[in-house]
Parts: C-alpha cells; structure tokens; sequence
C-alpha cells in the first residue's frame, strides 16, 4: 500500500515536472503539444474511492495551471476525466471492472487502447474547448484536439511500453 502511494507521488511529480519544462515548449505547427501528464490519470489504481481520484486530479491539474498560467483549465478537463473514468473502465473492459480485477498491463491491447482514446479525446476536448472558449472556433478545436490528441496517445502508449511492470 505504502509504496503505491509512494509510486503514485513519484509519477506524479515527474510527470508535472516533465509537461511544465519539457512538453509544454513543444508547438509542432501551431497546434500540436503533447500533454503526457494525463498518464497520470490513465494509470492512477482504479480501486482507489472515487473522491479521493477526484482530488488528485484537481491538484493534478491546478498544479500544471499554476506553471502554464492557464485559470484553471486543465484542473477542469482532469476533474472531468476523472469523473467519468468509471464509466469509460466499465466500457472499455467491462466484467472485469465491475470486479476490481483489471490490471492495465495484463488488458488485451484493443481494450487499453480504446481506454486512452476516450480519456484522451474527452480531456483534450474540454481544454480546447475552454481554452477557446468560443464555438465559433470549433474547427480550430477539432484540429487541435485531433492531433494534439494522436501526439499524446502515441507518447502514452511509447512510455507504456517502455516502463512496463516486471511480470511475476
């Protein structure tokens, strides 16, 4: 338990650090910037009380406001994530859920894929969407959300397989 939590700190941290020095310099034509601290969200232990995920998520994303100086936008899209991430896990691999049996790492890849896609898409929507704040601009932000979205999910599934757990 104690080195989950230690885990989780740990992740979230460098990933903060990550996004605000690295990530956030990286503009591929205007409109494409990774946004890799949403892993934090996509791995976070799904058997956690809901409030509790919640919380994080706001801290998660205020903590990224509060560097890019952004009025709270990315809390909003992680809270929203996070909100609706019990029903995106019932979805994406349903039975399995419902009985607090699913470990990422074991999901057939088609599962977890559709997973990130949804959180992905959903959060990159709503900052975009706020961000713009403005419908008038929907194409921008379908443009924005669609390859800023490809971006993350490909880094998403490169740290994944990259820093895979040890198999027992």
């Amino acid at each position: 338990m104690t080195s989950t939590i230690i885990a989780n700190i740990i992740r979230f941290i460098i990933l903060v650090l990550l996004q605000v020095l690295l990530l956030n310099n990286i503009n591929f034509l205007g409109y494409i910037n990774p946004y890799l601290y949403v892993l934090f969200l996509v791995l976070y232990p799904f058997n956690t009380p809901q409030t509790l995920f919640l919380l994080v998520s706001f801290l998660l994303g205020i903590s990224i406001d509060t560097f890019e100086d952004s009025g709270g936008i990315n809390a909003a899209a992680c809270v929203v994530i996070a909100f609706i991430r019990p029903a995106v896990l019932r979805f994406s691999f349903g039975v399995s859920y419902d009985y607090q049996t699913v470990k990422l790492a074991n999901t057939p890849f088609g599962a977890r894929l559709g997973y990130i896609l949804i959180l992905v898409f959903v959060h990159h929507f709503i900052l975009f969407t706020l961000e713009m704040f403005d419908f008038s601009h929907i194409f921008l932000i379908a443009k924005k959300t669609l390859f800023s979205g490809i971006f993350t999910v490909i880094l998403i599934l490169i740290s994944l397989t990259l820093f895979k757990p040890k198999r027992r």
